[in-house]
């Protein structure tokens, strides 16, 4: 079993950064590929970026590409976004996810998602 703790969210200006946290507990994490996916309000939630086991690996949405820097610290058992030049259009609850592998959500229209955490609200104002 997983657990994910996202934190760093919060209101932020057009053309400003935020950087979101992920937190894993259990065992095991260095070997899980991470991603990160959003949800704004009335929409489908949506693959956002996601990073291999090693960190060697980076995939990234194209509405994002440039943008967002996905890292992970594996002594510290966390993920991170770092999310700079914000638009308003950014805003969403990004939620931390552990997926069965970092080809289905590059691959897949339905990512198969092994575990998710409870999100964190990013509103990006203009």
């Amino acid at each position: 079993q997983v657990q994910l703790v996202e934190s760093g969210g919060g209101l932020v200006q057009a053309g400003g950064s935020l950087r979101l946290s992920c937190a894993a507990s259990g065992r095991s994490f260095s070997s899980y590929a991470m991603a990160w996916f959003r949800q704004a309000p009335g929409k489908e939630r949506e693959f956002v970026s996601a990073v291999s086991w090693s960190g060697g690996t980076t995939y990234y949405a194209d509405s994002v590409k440039g943008r967002f820097t996905i890292s992970r610290d594996n002594a510290k058992n966390t993920v991170y976004l770092q999310m700079n030049s914000l638009k308003p259009e950014d805003t969403a609850v990004y939620y931390c996810a552990v997926p069965s592998s970092l080809g289905t959500v590059v691959r897949d229209t339905a990512p198969r998602i092994q575990y998710w955490g409870q999100g964190t609200q990013v509103t990006v104002s203009s």
